[in-house]
């Protein structure tokens, strides 16, 4: 595999432009003025997780005796909880992160699993497998995925302007189901992969 062909397959991995609605809906209760700071924190954050896990995925699985089909298995499970809430929010009027103006999001769930999900990982994990000479060629495809997916999610917060709380709230019970369905899919594939089964 080429460096330009990782790079398209982690940007597509990382899915920016099914991620715009998933972003607009947790920074909905984030003031104006602190959306571009906390999307640029959690870019970022991200970029070190998937790097950190580029160079050291592999002894991290090794210290901690974990296959990849874990990684699968516990990032469907993650995600689907998250998908529940956003499809069912709390009768409080919470929503995945508590009461409106309690907070911000950090870390979960728009830098991981949003950006840096468990297939980023895994991705990651099979080319340094394949590969494992050319950790930076695969470094140069991934800052490129994640330029790229940067781009996209930063522009996103200007449909603030044309969007209002009805169409996020739509689109924030719609991405919920289509998490609900990948986050399925992802369990049942770490399932099939431990079990050595053909989903």
């Amino acid at each position: 595999m080429t460096t330009l062909s990782a790079a398209i397959l982690l940007f597509l991995i990382m899915d920016p432009l099914g991620n715009i609605p998933i972003f607009l809906s947790l920074l909905k209760d984030v003031a104006p003025k602190r959306r571009r700071h906390v999307m640029v924190r959690e870019l970022l954050i991200a970029l070190g997780v998937l790097l950190g896990f580029l160079v050291g995925g592999q002894h991290i699985l090794k210290v901690l005796q974990l296959k990849q089909e874990s990684i699968s298995i516990a990032g469907g499970i993650v995600l689907f909880l998250i998908g529940i809430r956003m499809v069912f929010p709390p009768a409080d009027g919470g929503g995945i992160f508590g009461k409106p103006g309690e907070g911000e999001p950090f870390i979960v769930p728009m830098a991981i699993p949003g950006v840096a999900g468990p297939s980023a990982m895994a991705a990651l994990l099979l080319l340094t497998n394949t590969q494992p000479g050319r950790t930076a060629d695969w470094a140069i495809a991934l800052l490129g995925a994640w330029l790229a997916t940067a781009v996209i999610l930063l522009f996103s917060t200007y449909l603030f302007r044309w969007l209002g709380e009805s169409v996020l709230t739509a689109l924030e019970r719609v991405m919920g189901m289509l998490l609900i369905a990948l986050s399925v899919q992802m369990f049942l594939s770490g399932v099939a992969a431990y079990l050595h089964l053909a989903v």
